[in-house]
């Protein structure tokens, strides 16, 4: 315990003493500028202080001109005659204005009785009527009312300034002073010397240094001549149609103005002096400590055991890291600043005269400034860690609150047209609430709010209204959609993003109908998939595995052991027939299949293709009608797969042709285009949906009695795809017809 106590009390003294340094060191470069100056009278308070009295001095010495003078060149213009005379209204608007203050004070006065009071008061009225009336019949009669303003204006300014009398003689004891007008060579002085001296004699024997603390000479190497121009000139403030500013004689003065030694222990001036140069001494001094401080704690810093702020660290980091990254920046940069300034102005308790008495102040602001420091310090350690962790600072951005307000924004304004509108009316929702709440301060305000209100926030609130609405059907509708039922189409109202929400659920509606029909359908045909595939390779394998067993039987006779030699060969190979198709259909669906192309000549391939069918049409009671071009036709393909889908197509009609029909089979032309065509009368009853022809193990003899695979037409078809093309079937009643539809090679 004693050892963590230990700790704890040295860390405590470690912070206040880097407090005290950082203190001292934040104060002497923030107030660097003003102490760091020769003495006070190079300081802007003093050059202050200076200006007031030279303004004092002028008004009061310096100036030549009186009340009576300033009187005297007062002028009345024309307009502002024009100004006074329509100040409150035109004649009839002021008349009866006069006429409303004074009516009801008549009226009560006749309901008393009393008509000495209510004659009175009629006679004043009418007086003040006449006066009006008289406003805007005579000029001179304005023009005297407008004079008289302006010279009740400059009583009022002389009146004040000789309140400040007083304050001139203070700063006239602080200050020593000889001007003379360079003009009229008229001396102006609070020194008692005779009439005939000499500026220069005033320089060298007077005003001296060592009997000066302040000396400034007019003109000198860093200053003009002093002038008086703009120093009388108080009357700016005034109303610039009653008293506008009177321009007075600026002169020129030679001479000196000086702080002398022996001025009043009370004056303003040697006070600010013997202030500026005590805390002056403070100022370097604690600068400088506060410097060696600071040194001398980072020095400390490894020396010290830090186990009692690392275990307060980890103690609040967990809650730390809860906060959103930008607001952990914005707060510590915050608390910074907060710091600074506090370490920056706590300089008043520092003065050497308040030093005892304000102990406890100091030792006060020294803990608070510790607990702001360690504040910062704790930020700024929290902070760089996780700076250094890149993958966790990542994920920290990701949720503050910039990024997710810029994406929140972003999404709003997707769609652009309904961001715009949602602003746009709370912009609006927000002014009228301001012109409401202005209205409730100031009535006339009103006159523009109501209007407003009537006929752009009605309309806006019924818009909402109505939007409103029409949003909750649309969430109602996909609730309903959501838990699989099949709501009406919603109406789809504008061009709003709301209407375009309610077409798109529309067309999701109508898709999600389609898929689950495409998924009923894609379940059944996997199931007779299933079923077919079972039942093709199981016939053949089952024959294969009764006739082998058969073969095992003793003295089995030759002829019935090469016959079933026979059927097993010949249900072996057709085994093989299903697989190898089998195989190839899911090759060529994977599209897992290389073409080797060449350029071949369509007519010839499918000549070949018949050739190889020739003795089975001669056996057949087809009829089977070709009709070809005379020339070549040219097609980059891959002729052994081509031969392929011609041969399934061909033998597809030999096994599903009803007996003694005819058969066609053409090849054309047409643009960039070959197209072949066979068509045959089905022998079975195929059924309207043709589609699923194509699918593997489909057969129109849905007794499957034939010998097909049920793959050629699948095969066939993913032959034409790959080579881009098309194969489609048409089916119109028994009439079976295949359309293959190949591009062409150019010549």
């Amino acid at each position: 315990m004693g050892t963590k106590w230990k700790s704890k009390i040295a860390l405590v003294a470690w912070i206040l003493l880097f407090t005290f340094g950082l203190s001292g060191v934040v104060w002497g470069l923030a107030d660097a500028n003003l102490y760091m100056k020769k003495n006070y009278f190079h300081t802007e308070e003093f050059e202050g202080e200076l200006e007031q009295f030279i303004n004092y001095l002028s008004f009061f010495e310096l100036s030549e001109t009186t009340k009576e003078d300033m009187k005297r060149k007062l002028t009345v213009t024309a307009s502002e005659i024009e100004e006074h005379r329509m100040r409150y209204g035109n004649l009839s608007d002021q008349i009866a204005n006069i006429q409303g203050q004074y009516e009801a004070s008549i009226q009560e006065a006749r309901n008393s009785k009393n008509e000495a009071v209510a004659n009175a008061l009629i006679a004043e009225m009418n007086k003040k009527i006449e006066d009006i009336s008289k406003n805007f019949s005579s000029d001179e009669h304005v023009r005297e009312k407008v004079l008289k303003e302006k010279e009740q204006a400059i009583e009022e300014v002389y009146n004040g300034q000789e309140n400040n009398r007083t304050e001139f003689l203070r700063y006239k004891a602080s200050f020593k002073y000889y001007l003379r007008n360079t003009e009229t060579e008229e001396v102006y002085t609070n020194l008692k010397i005779s009439d005939d001296e000499s500026i220069d004699t005033i320089k060298d024997e007077v005003i001296t240094e060592n009997d000066m603390l302040f000396i400034r000479s007019y003109p000198s190497k860093d200053t003009d001549y002093l002038s008086t121009e703009g120093r009388n000139n108080f009357f700016d403030y005034k109303n610039e149609y009653v008293m506008p500013a009177v321009e007075q004689d600026a002169s020129l003065f030679e001479g000196i103005i000086a702080v002398p030694k022996s001025a009043p222990s009370a004056s303003s001036v040697l006070d600010g002096y013997h202030t500026y140069h005590d805390n002056q001494v403070v100022f370097i001094i604690y600068t400088l400590t506060g410097l060696a401080a600071l040194l001398i704690s980072i020095f400390l810093y490894k020396r010290i055991s830090k186990a009692p702020f690392v275990a307060a660290m980890e103690t609040v980091e967990p809650y730390y890291n809860r906060v959103p990254i930008d607001v952990r920046i914005i707060l510590f940069g915050f608390t910074a600043l907060i710091t600074l300034l506090v370490l920056a102005n706590s300089s008043h308790v520092y003065y050497i005269q308040d030093f005892y008495y304000a102990m406890d102040d100091i030792l006060a602001g020294l803990f608070m400034e510790a607990l702001l420091v360690l504040l910062t310090l704790m930020q700024g350690i929290l902070l760089t860690e996780r700076f250094k962790d890149s993958p966790r600072l990542q994920e920290d951005w990701k949720k503050s609150f910039l990024p997710r307000g810029y994406q929140a924004v972003k999404e709003a304004f997707l769609n652009r047209k309904t961001g715009t509108q949602t602003f746009l009316m709370l912009a609006f929702v927000f002014a009228s609430g301001i012109g409401v709440t202005v209205s409730t301060i100031e009535p006339a305000v009103f006159v523009v709010t109501i209007p407003i209100i009537i006929f752009f926030g009605i309309p806006i609130f019924f818009i909402m209204v109505k939007r409103t609405g029409y949003f909750n059907r649309i969430a109602s509708t996909t609730s309903e959609l959501a838990s699989g039922h099949y709501p009406p189409d919603l109406p789809v109202r504008g061009k709003s993003a709301l209407a375009e929400l309610a077409g798109n659920i529309n067309t999701l509606k109508t898709g999600v109908k389609i898929s689950q029909k495409e998924q009923a359908k894609s379940e059944r045909l996997k199931t007779e998939l299933i079923s077919n595939v079972s039942h093709d390779l199981r016939t053949p394998l089952t024959s294969i595995i009764t006739y082998t067993e058969l073969l095992k039987t003793p003295d089995l006779p030759e002829e019935d052991r090469n016959s079933y030699v026979q059927i097993i060969d010949r249900k072996s190979k057709r085994l093989k027939v299903l697989i190898d198709d089998l195989f190839e259909a899911s090759k060529m669906a994977s599209g897992n299949v290389e073409l080797v192309k060449e350029r071949v000549d369509i007519v010839q391939l499918l000549q070949q293709a018949l050739a190889e069918y020739n003795e089975s049409i001669k056996e057949s009671t087809l009829q089977f009608r070709i009709t070809k071009p005379e020339k070549p036709v040219y097609a980059i393909v891959d002729g052994q797969k081509l031969w392929r889908m011609f041969d399934n197509l061909i033998g597809n009609i030999l096994k599903y042709s009803l007996e003694n029909t005819r058969v066609y089979i053409s090849l054309k032309t047409e643009k960039d285009q070959a197209i072949i065509v066979f068509k045959n009368v089905a022998k079975y009853e195929i059924g309207e949906n043709t589609d699923e022809l194509f699918e593997r193990f489909k057969r129109g003899d849905t007794s499957r009695h034939t010998e097909g695979s049920g793959l050629g037409l699948a095969i066939a078809k993913s032959i034409a795809d790959l080579h881009g093309g098309s194969l489609d079937i048409e089916v119109d009643g028994d009439l079976f017809k295949v359309i293959v539809t190949l591009e062409i090679a150019e010549l």
